[in-house]
């Protein structure tokens, strides 16, 4: 009798080849020690020897009946709304806050009568003078959504888009354009009240920024573009009781799910790449940003990566676990990808191990939130993680702080070394070059082949502090696939400061093993900041702002013995972006 090589529960099938074993003995292991019991009651030992930001994290776990009880008046409140004549919303907000809401913008669309659902989580100053441009303030919500209530790049949104609103408006008209979600306490809450806003959502303050997807961060967006929320919520629940019932615990999707993943990353297994349909594509960002803020700490990680061209088995090192998320060929509208399907197969064929995720219907989508929190937290006791804090997050902050303070003193920002410049890009490193092409190639030297089993293998992550297009997202994409295939690398896309609310967690936190290159431009167009809502008067731009940010990742990476190099185009940047790419030997 051939020996077991895959685990299947109702939604799932994970084939895991030759690590069968070690996931099965770990899923034992779950089992014995009582874990999941353990979680719905709370307890922190799990994790850590201290309760802190354990105990005051794990409402989450009451999300989806909580949210449930709030249907009825969300429902009441989207229909005021369109009642008074808006038809657009503009979502301002980081990380956690932001990017539910965009899956639920891009993977359910808007229903007809409701508003479209716009976010905002860019500080280059063409992403907000996008907005200011397109959107009609006499006919845009603007929803200030913050948990700390003091996230500089939504309070600066705040500052901005109120003050704009109430030169066409009035303060007074102004105001009921603007609804607050925040925790209770916060300094969002209180300026919010004093504007008097049109509404103030007061979230349970005991659930993380990542974990909020089902509570008032995700789900008042979410209805506002007419979301059904109790069909929402409802496979939301099936989830919960799913992971609540460990009679047997092989048919419990998160348990299996995080005790295989954390299980695979034991054993060098630890780059998590997503395969996602069109219609659920955005849930990667989303899922990116649970787990890499999650598990990328204390010298360890799991790197998730999404949006990866699929390509042939020989353009991969053994460190890949690939995940499909698909909707069923039933309710599925998009056109079924072949080339994506192969692909998968080949992968899985050449010993990768595969998890395959099929959804019934969008509304899914809800289970998935929840199983994929609860095993993100079984993932966390695997690896030996704390899955609810980010200790390196503030680093950036701090630094780019620093940076604002040196320009408030001294009216410019700090300046880099110049290594090389070449046709309007220059590059940023630790000695001279004589060209492009040599930077580039000596920065790569640093990639380390490395990968036995269980020990952490490279990974290059780009990190764009650009106003994001589609010109640019396939500039990056090609850029992104040419190192694929030279490195057999993992190699992820992030868009600043967007990306200091998720993977920057990792960057800082995990084993160190990664490549980081840093894109920048010279902000042609700027947009001034308030110092307060209502008034011009203003101290910095969101230009500044976005380059005192690049600036202090850039310082928290080499603090933390990070591989860093800083590329500014100072003219076209698709061509700039063309040219490093060819450049790459």
């Amino acid at each position: 009798m051939p020996a077991k090589t895959s685990i299947e529960t109702d939604i799932m099938k994970i084939e895991l080849h030759g690590y069968y074993e070690n996931v099965a003995s770990r899923i034992d292991l779950l089992k014995s020690e009582d874990i999941i019991k353990r979680i719905l009651t709370n307890d922190y030992t799990i994790w850590s020897n201290k309760p802190e930001e354990i105990s005051d994290r794990l409402g989450w776990l009451d999300s989806p009946e909580k949210s449930m009880s709030e249907v009825h008046s969300l429902n009441n409140f989207a229909t005021e709304i369109i009642n008074n004549g808006f038809t657009h919303a503009l979502l301002m907000g980081m990380g956690g806050s932001s990017l539910a809401p965009e899956v639920f913008s891009k993977s359910f669309g808007t229903k007809k009568g409701y508003l479209q659902l716009f976010v905002l989580d860019s500080t280059h100053p063409e992403a907000v003078l996008r907005f200011e441009k397109e959107l009609d303030p006499g006919k845009t919500l603007y929803i200030v959504s913050t948990k700390s209530g003091g996230t500089i790049e939504t309070i600066s949104f705040m500052k901005y888009f109120f003050t704009a609103a109430a030169k066409k408006l009035g303060t007074s008209a102004a105001a009921k354009h603007f609804i607050a979600i925040t925790d209770p306490g916060s300094g969002l809450e209180e300026t919010a009240k004093q504007l008097n806003f049109r509404k103030i959502f007061l979230n349970d303050p005991n659930i993380g920024g990542r974990y909020s997807a089902l509570s008032l961060f995700g789900i008042v967006p979410a209805v506002l573009t007419g979301v059904d929320l109790r069909k929402l919520l409802n496979t939301a629940l099936n989830g919960v009781n799913n992971f609540s019932d460990d009679k047997n615990v092989y048919l419990n999707n998160a348990a299996v799910l995080g005790s295989a993943v954390g299980e695979l990353a034991l054993h060098g297994r630890d780059k998590l790449t997503f395969i996602l349909s069109k219609e659920v594509e955005s849930f990667g960002s989303w899922i990116e940003q649970l787990i890499a803020e999650s598990m990328g700490k204390s010298g360890k990680g799991i790197l998730p990566v999404e949006c990866e061209t699929v390509l042939a088995p020989s353009d991969y090192a053994n460190d890949r676990v690939f995940v499909q998320i698909k909707l069923s060929e039933r309710t599925s509208s998009e056109k079924k990808d072949n080339s994506k399907e192969r692909g998968l197969k080949l992968l899985e064929e050449n010993g990768n191990p595969v998890i395959k995720i099929e959804l019934n219907n969008i509304y899914d989508l809800g289970e998935q939130f929840f199983m994929w929190e609860a095993a993100t937290a079984i993932m966390g006791w695997v690896i030996g993680v704390h899955p609810f804090n980010q200790p390196n997050v503030e680093a950036a902050k701090v630094s780019a702080r620093q940076m604002m303070k040196q320009y408030e003193e001294n009216g410019e920002l700090p300046q880099l070394k110049l290594s090389t410049k070449e046709k309007g890009i220059e590059v940023f490193a630790d000695k001279e070059y004589p060209s492009l092409k040599h930077a580039v190639n000596d920065f790569f030297k640093k990639f380390n082949e490395g990968g036995n089993a269980g020990s952490p293998r490279s990974y290059i992550a780009i990190h764009a502090y650009l106003n994001q297009t589609e010109e640019l997202n396939t500039a990056l994409q090609n850029l992104r696939t040419k190192l694929q295939k030279k490195f057999k690398s993992a190699v992820t896309v992030g868009y600043g400061p967007r990306f200091l609310h998720s993977t920057g967690q990792l960057h800082k936190g995990d084993a160190g093993k990664g490549l980081f290159i840093q894109f920048t431009d010279s902000i042609n167009r700027d947009a001034a900041v308030p110092e307060k809502t209502g008034y011009d008067k203003t101290s910095f731009t969101f230009g500044i702002l976005i380059s005192a940010q690049s600036l202090g990742d850039r310082q928290a990476l080499l603090d933390n013995e990070r591989n860093v190099l800083k590329i500014n185009f100072n003219g076209d940047i698709i061509a700039g972006l063309n040219k490093l790419t060819s450049s790459i030997g």
